[in-house]
C-alpha cells in the first residue's frame, strides 16, 4: 500500500511515533506534485528586518532629489527606482514599496527611540515617560506556528542582547512586552541550528525541570502571605517561569531529533563587523539556512541600533565611510545626500542578494520557490533626519500567499516631509504635512496572508489590500 506523506497531519504523525516532533521537509515530497496528487500547503514563513537612522529624503527642489531620494518616483505599477534602490530592480516584480505609514504613538518621538516599537506599535515614548512595550508582529506569528519547528523564532541583531529601553538591540518582544535577546555571533547561531549538543544536555534539562518544579511549589506557598499588589507582581514573575518551563519541555521533545545537515564550507563563522559586508552576508545566509531546513519559520534581524551606538555603526566601512549614523547628519554637506544614499544602496544590495537566493531556491515539499512562501518586511521607523513618520518600507515575497507585487503604494503624496537638517528645528519637531496610515494596518494584512485570522493588532484601524 502506498502512503502519501504530504497528506499526513504533521503533529498527528509525530504523536503516533511517540515523539512530539514536526517532520522535516523532504525534497522527495515534490514528486507527488508531478504525479498530479494533492500536496499539503508549504510552510508560511515571516522575516522582519530593521535598519536605523532613516533614509535620504532631499526635497523635490534639491538637485539630489532625482538620484538619491530613497522613495521611488511615481506610484502604482508606474514607478522608477532611484540610485538608492537600483540593486532591487531585478526583483521589482517580487516586492512592494510603501510610503505614508507609521505608528501613531511614535510620530512625535525622536527617531532614535523608535526601533523598540517598529514591530509592536506600542507607545514606548521618549524622555522620562514610563516604558512599556507589547508583543511584536513576529512573536504574534510565532505563537501561531512556533510549535511546529525546533525553534519558535530566530532573533538576531548586529549588536546582540536586548540593549536598553528606547535603545533596543532587538526588535522582538514577547507577549508581556519583554525584549527577547538577539544573537549577533554567527557561530553561536550556526551551532544552535546545526550542531548537536553534548551528552549532558538531557541531564541539564532534567535538572532545569526539577528546579522549576521546586520554584513553582515555593511560590504557591508564598503567594498566600502576600498583599494583592504583591500577588500581581509574583504572578507576572511566575509567567516568565512558566515560559521557561515551556522552553524546557520543547527542548526535551527535540533532544533526540536529528539535526539538519547543511553545507557550510562557504561560511566564515568567526566574522565580526570589522568585515561588514561579509558579516551581513553571513547573517542573511544563516536565516536562509534556518528557513530552508524548516528549523524555524519566523526570523528577525535588527541590522543596526539607533543613535550610532555599538558595533553596527561600523557597517558603513564596507563602502569606505567611517560611521553609518554620521552619514544621516551630514546631508547638507557637498555630496551628503549621495554618501547617505550609497550606504542605503549597500544595505539594499545585500538584502537583494538574500531575496535572490530565496527566489532561486525551489520550495522543499511544495510548489514555487522559497520566496513565494516567505513574507518579508524590510524597513525603518525613521524617514528623514530623525523623522518618526512616513517609514521607508519594502514588503517582498509571499506570492503563494496571495500577495501581488511590482508596485509602489504611495500614501504620502507627491511632496512628503523631508530635507536636510540645518541645525535648527528638526523635521520630527515640525508639523506633519501628511496624515500617515497606522502601520499596524499593514501588520493585520500580513497576518491574514500568513493564515492568522485576526482583525486587529496594536492600534490598527483596518487592513491594507495586498492582493
Amino acid at each position: 500500500m502506498s502512503m502519501n506523506l504530504n497528506s499526513l497531519d504533521r503533529r498527528r504523525f509525530v504523536r503516533g511515533a511517540g515523539l512530539a516532533l514536526a517532520l522535516p521537509l523532504f525534497e522527495t515530497f515534490r514528486a507527488s506534485a508531478a504525479r498530479g496528487t494533492e500536496i499539503a500547503s508549504p510552510p508560511k514563513r515571516l522575516g522582519c528586518f530593521y535598519f536605523p537612522d532613516g533614509v535620504p529624503m532631499p526635497l523635490p527642489e534639491d538637485p539630489a532629489y532625482g538620484d538619491w531620494s530613497w522613495f521611488p518616483h511615481g506610484a502604482g505599477s508606474d514607478f522608477q527606482f532611484t540610485k538608492c534602490m537600483t540593486p532591487l530592480q531585478p526583483l521589482r516584480q517580487e516586492l512592494t514599496v510603501l510610503s505614508g505609514f507609521s505608528h501613531p504613538a511614535g510620530r512625535i518621538v525622536h527617531g532614535h527611540n523608535n526601533a523598540d516599537q517598529f514591530l509592536t506599535g506600542a507607545p514606548t515614548g521618549g524622555g522620562d515617560m514610563e516604558y512599556h512595550n507589547t508583543i511584536s508582529l513576529d512573536q504574534q506569528y510565532a505563537n501561531h506556528v512556533g510549535h511546529e519547528t525546533r525553534f519558535a523564532s530566530l532573533v538576531m541583531s548586529t549588536d546582540g542582547g536586548t540593549g536598553t529601553a528606547r535603545g533596543a538591540h532587538t526588535i522582538s518582544f514577547d507577549h508581556n512586552g519583554k525584549p527577547i535577546p538577539a544573537e549577533h555571533r554567527p557561530k553561536r547561531v550556526f551551532d544552535m541550528l546545526f550542531v548537536k549538543s553534548n551528552e549532558d544536555a538531557a541531564k541539564r534539562l532534567a535538572l532545569s525541570q526539577s528546579a522549576l518544579d521546586d520554584l513553582l511549589a515555593d511560590a504557591r506557598r508564598l503567594r498566600k502571605s502576600l498583599s494583592t499588589h504583591d500577588q500581581k507582581t509574583l504572578d507576572e514573575y511566575l509567567e516568565s517561569v512558566r515560559e521557561a518551563e515551556r522552553r524546557v519541555e520543547k527542548a526535551k521533545q527535540w533532544l533526540n531529533a536529528p539535526l539538519p545537515q547543511v553545507d557550510a564550507d562557504h561560511l566564515n563563522l568567526e566574522l565580526t563587523t570589522e568585515e561588514p559586508r561579509q558579516y551581513l552576508q553571513t547573517m542573511f545566509e544563516l536565516i536562509y539556512l534556518a528557513f530552508k531546513t524548516d528549523s524555524t519559520r519566523v526570523a528577525t534581524y535588527q541590522i543596526g541600533r539607533e543613535n550610532g551606538v555599538g558595533r553596527s555603526d561600523h557597517l558603513a566601512r564596507a563602502i569606505g565611510f567611517n560611521l553609518s549614523h554620521q552619514l544621516s547628519h551630514e546631508t547638507k554637506k557637498p555630496d551628503g545626500w549621495k554618501n547617505f544614499g550609497l550606504y542605503c544602496q549597500f544595505l539594499n544590495e545585500e538584502y537583494a542578494r538574500f531575496l535572490t537566493k530565496l527566489k532561486q531556491t525551489p520550495e522543499p515539499a511544495g510548489e514555487g520557490t522559497m520566496l513565494d512562501n516567505t513574507l518579508l518586511l524590510f524597513g525603518s521607523a525613521s524617514s528623514a533626519f530623525h523623522l518618526s513618520r512616513n517609514y521607508p518600507l519594502i514588503l517582498a515575497g509571499g506570492g503563494n500567499m496571495g500577495l501581488q507585487h511590482g508596485r509602489y503604494i504611495n500614501k504620502a503624496g507627491a511632496n512628503p516631509q523631508g530635507g536636510a537638517w540645518d541645525g535648527g528645528t528638526e523635521p520630527w519637531q515640525k508639523k506633519a504635512t501628511n496624515d500617515d496610515l497606522p502601520l499596524s494596518n499593514l501588520f493585520v494584512s500580513m497576518l491574514h496572508h500568513l493564515g492568522v485570522r485576526t482583525e486587529s493588532f496594536s492600534d490598527s484601524t483596518g487592513r491594507i489590500d495586498l492582493s
